[in-house]
C-alpha cells in the first residue's frame, strides 16, 4: 500500500509513521508536513531511509494534488492540524484555515484521484461534560465545541462526512482521547510537566486542577488507527479511548513521582478561556468490532515517557524556544504561556 501521512513529522503523526514502517515494511510511506513549530524531522530520523518526505502546506491544492499523483497514493492518513488550544484563543483564523480549509483541500484532491481518506480527530468536538456525569460520548453524540480549536476540528469532521455522503469518497474517522508519549512537543500537559520537572522548574496547573481528561498512550492510538485502516468500515467513525481518567493534579503527581521530584514544584496559575471540564469517550465500537484494546496503563506509560524525556534532552531542549505563544501575548486572553495545554 502507498500512504500519504499528513502531519507525519508531528507528535502522533511521527509515532504512527514509525509504527507503520515497523509493522508494514512492504508499504510505501510518504510524509507530507509543513514543518511548522511542532513539526520536526528529527522525529523521523530512525525511519528516514524507509520513507519519502515532502514539505508542503495542506491548504496548497496544487502541492497536495502533486503529492498524491507523483507517488500514486492509495490512502491518505490525515494528522495535520493546528492543535494548540491557547494559541487558538489568540489566532482563531489560523486554526480554521489549517483544520477546515486544509482538510477540505485534501478531501478534494483525494476525491479526484479516488483515494481512501482517514481523518484523525479529537474528543474535544463533543464539548464539555459534567464531572458528575456517569456517561461518555459515543459516536452518535452531538457536536458541541466550545473553543476555536474544537470548533475547527468539528468542522473538519463534518467535511469528511459530507464528502463521503456527497461524492461516495471512502472515508473513516477516529476521535481520540488525550494522547501522551515520546516525541510530544513540550507544550502539552504531560510533556510540559516532565520537561519542567527535569529542570526543577514549577509545574503550572490551572486553577481548575480537578478538571479531568481521559489519557491514552500514543502507541495504543497508533494501534487503533491501524485497526481502522485494516478492518474498519468505510463511512464509519470510531472512538479511541482508554476509559482511564485522571485530573490535572493527578497527572502532575504521577510525573513528580516518576522523576523523584517534590510536590512543592506544583504551582496554580490563572484559568484559560473556555476550558472544558471533562472528556470521556465510549470506545465500545472499536473494541467490539475491531478487537482493539489499550495495552499501556497510565502509571506505566507516564513513567516510561518520563524516562524517555530524561534520556533525550538533545531532542527537546532545542524546542523550548519555539513555543508559539509568549507570556505577553497569552496575557491578552487571561493566562500564562507556560500554562497547561490539555
Amino acid at each position: 500500500m502507498r500512504l500519504l501521512v499528513t502531519g507525519g513529522a508531528g507528535f502522533i503523526g511521527s509515532n504512527f509513521t514509525r509504527y507503520w514502517v515497523e509493522q508494514h515494511p512492504g508499504d510505501q510511506v510518504v510524509v507530507y508536513d509543513a514543518l511548522t513549530y511542532a513539526g520536526n524531522l528529527a522525529n523521523l530520523a530512525s525511519v528516514e531511509e524507509e520513507i519519502t518526505f515532502v514539505r508542503g502546506d495542506i491548504c496548497d491544492a496544487a502541492a497536495v494534488t502533486a503529492a498524491l499523483g507523483d507517488h500514486d497514493i492509495e490512502l491518505v492518513v490525515h494528522f495535520a492540524a493546528e492543535s494548540h488550544n491557547s494559541l487558538a484563543a489568540i489566532e482563531p483564523g489560523r486554526f480554521f484555515r489549517t483544520n477546515v480549509i486544509g482538510t477540505q483541500t485534501l478531501l478534494e484532491a483525494a476525491r479526484h484521484r479516488g483515494v481512501r481518506f482517514h481523518h484523525v480527530s479529537t474528543c474535544e468536538v463533543y464539548g464539555d461534560m459534567s464531572l458528575e456525569d456517569p456517561g461518555a460520548f459515543d459516536e452518535e453524540s452531538p457536536y458541541r465545541p466550545r473553543s476555536p480549536y474544537s470548533a475547527s476540528k468539528a468542522a473538519s469532521d463534518l467535511a469528511v462526512r459530507a464528502y463521503a455522503e456527497t461524492y461516495g469518497l471512502s472515508t473513516t474517522i477516529t476521535n481520540s482521547a488525550n494522547n501522551y508519549g515520546p516525541f510530544q512537543f513540550p507544550e502539552k500537559i504531560v510533556s510540559l510537566f516532565i520537561t519542567r520537572a527535569l529542570d526543577d522548574q514549577p509545574l503550572p496547573l490551572y486553577a481548575s486542577t480537578h478538571h479531568q481528561r481521559e489519557w491514552l498512550h500514543v502507541t495504543d492510538t497508533c494501534r487503533a488507527i491501524e485497526a481502522v485502516l485494516v478492518s474498519g468500515r468505510p463511512g464509519e467513525t470510531y472512538h479511541v479511548g482508554s476509559g482511564v481518567e485522571a485530573n490535572i493534579e493527578e497527572i502532575a503527581d504521577l510525573v513528580l513521582g516518576a522523576l523523584g521530584k517534590p510536590a512543592s514544584l506544583k504551582r496554580i496559575v490563572p484559568e484559560r478561556p473556555a476550558h472544558d471540564r471533562r472528556y470521556l469517550l465510549d470506545s465500545t465500537k472499536l473494541r467490539s468490532q475491531l478487537g482493539w484494546a489499550p495495552t499501556i496503563e497510565l502509571a506505566q506509560g507516564i513513567e516510561e515517557t518520563a524516562r524517555w524525556y530524561a534520556a533525550n534532552r538533545r531532542w527537546w531542549e532545542p524546542l523550548l524556544g519555539r513555543a508559539p505563544v509568549s507570556e505577553e501575548t497569552w496575557a491578552e486572553v487571561g493566562g500564562p504561556a507556560s500554562a497547561v495545554r490539555s
